[in-house]
């Protein structure tokens, strides 16, 4: 099966064709959300690289979300387009999942996105079966940590954001809490969500897919609170 995954949900890039576990090509690029302009000639320079054309695939896989509003859109509507046009289908991952999938521990793994005001974009993953133990989500990093606390195994921290909040984390946790270091295991890999999605459902009604955002975008927050203060 020839899948290709496309992953903008936060400022790295990364997109993979994968054939029967074989990575065949894989890019990963840090950028200044800019994936607009960067996406599509990177999946043009990857089928010629290749010499494999769209018409070859088999399944069409995407990060859905959580992260930034723009990159998340960016990259599901590019999927949802070629799943439309060449008509085959489309598998969407939570980006907090591929990048949980990045470890392979004893404990539990907690991908994590910032999402400003001392709230994060996390989920808590068993280390070695990757089954959820908390469902991804907004949260209010405190009321996390104080869940997790509670928690008798270890927790590894994954995702360039960590380092904003690490003083806040191992206060709460202590030495429990583990920082990933090695910058590798921090950002998503297109080839693992392309692993991930041959074993899933894929959608069904590409349309009506959309991305998973877990938060409203601030502006329509703003908005809603407007429309309040009127009423």
């Amino acid at each position: 099966m020839l899948t290709i995954a496309i992953d903008t949900s936060n400022t790295t890039l990364s997109i993979a064709l994968v054939e029967d576990n074989q990575i065949l090509y894989e890019i990963i690029e840090t950028t200044k959300n800019d994936h607009s302009r960067r996406l599509m000639p990177a999946i043009d320079r990857m089928f010629k690289q290749t010499q494999r054309f769209p018409k070859d695939l088999d399944l069409i896989s995407v990060a859905k979300g959580p992260g930034s509003y723009t990159g998340v859109r960016i990259g599901v509507t590019v999927a949802k387009t070629l799943a439309w046009t060449l008509k085959k289908p489309l598998v969407g991952v939570s980006s907090l999942e591929i990048l949980a999938r990045n470890l392979y521990e004893e404990g539990y793994v907690v991908p994590l996105f910032d999402a400003r005001r001392q709230s994060v974009f996390a989920g808590v993953y068993d280390g070695k079966t990757y089954e959820s133990v908390i469902a991804d989500g907004h949260y209010d990093l405190s009321q996390l940590l104080e869940i997790l606390s509670k928690k008798d195994k270890k927790i590894y921290f994954l995702g360039n954001d960590v380092v904003k909040y690490w003083e806040v984390i191992t206060q709460t946790l202590g030495n429990k809490a583990i920082k990933v270091e090695d910058a590798d295991l921090n950002i998503p890999h297109a080839s693992i969500l392309a692993q991930i999605a041959v074993n899933r459902k894929p959608v069904n009604d590409i349309h009506h897919f959309c991305p998973t955002y877990h938060r409203l975008p601030e502006a329509e927050v703003n908005w809603l609170a407007e429309q309040k203060i009127k009423e």
